[in-house]
């Protein structure tokens, strides 16, 4: 009779402890391994390593070199994945120290494969982030950090993404025409902070700075309420003065 003081015992599945028998032999070896060293290291009979290995190829977790066995594509994506969210983890943590440092809303975006991506935003209950009411991919023109963005962007860029993504007026403030806004990024300094005024929400004023990374186009930047516009060049030059002294912590997490 089992008392309700008992440890339940979990059920293990043989076959996948063994798998991942294997591939901890496989990881162990740079350069990989036959699979009577790998079945050897693992503690497992040869026709079983055999059959898992097999399986495993098949699967895209290893692959067969010269005779060897070595991580495959699905392998080496997990382990991507895993150091992208840990790249991602820090750099929310500068954004969110950043955010306490001036008191607004911070965000990040990078311009990847002809699309803006937001991949960070730091806010907090007193200093809430602009709500994402229409789409910040598709409305690059809109907003200070997309039009930071696409203002690192050559010419030919520039007319592709608006292409994909036209002008469209999104407050009274926004701007209307295709041709305003190419002029507008052609004769911004690009010392300057970009500085968009109720173009993309009412109510809220925003200031981007680009950021180096690479070769990828990257942007960081702040909102505040409208009648605490003031704030907001000195907020942005403080972020600036911030980004400059960890930039060499920082561009490792944005190059993703």
């Amino acid at each position: 009779m089992t008392t309700a003081s008992s440890t339940a015992v979990p059920t293990l599945i043989g076959s996948v402890q063994r798998a991942l028998r294997l591939l901890e032999a496989v990881g162990a070896h740079r350069d990989g391994a036959p699979a009577k060293q790998l079945a050897r290291e693992a503690g497992l009979p040869l026709p079983t390593a055999y059959h898992l290995l097999r399986t495993l190829t098949h699967e895209g977790y290893l692959r067969r070199q010269n005779g060897v066995f070595l991580f495959g594509s699905a392998a080496e994506r997990l382990v991507d994945d895993g150091a992208l969210q840990n790249r991602r983890s820090r750099m929310t943590q500068s954004l969110a120290r950043w955010r306490d440092i001036i008191g607004a809303p911070v965000y990040c975006a990078v311009y990847r494969e002809g699309e803006i991506e937001l991949i960070a935003v730091a806010d907090a209950p007193a200093a809430p982030a602009v709500e994402e009411w229409a789409s910040f991919r598709e409305t690059g023109h809109a907003h200070a950090i997309g039009q930071c963005l696409l203002g690192q962007l050559d010419e030919r860029a520039r007319e592709d993404h608006l292409d994909r993504h036209p002008v469209q007026p999104l407050t009274p403030y926004t701007v209307r025409d295709k041709s305003v806004l190419l002029q507008r990024l052609r004769s911004s300094n690009p010392l300057e902070p970009v500085i968009e005024r109720q173009e993309y929400a009412l109510g809220t004023v925003c200031a981007a700075i680009p950021i180096t990374a690479g070769f990828t186009a990257a942007a960081m930047a702040i909102s505040v309420p409208l009648d605490q516009e003031e704030q907001l060049l000195p907020a942005i030059e403080r972020l600036r003065g911030e980004v400059a002294s960890l930039l060499r912590s920082f561009v490792f997490s944005i190059s993703i």
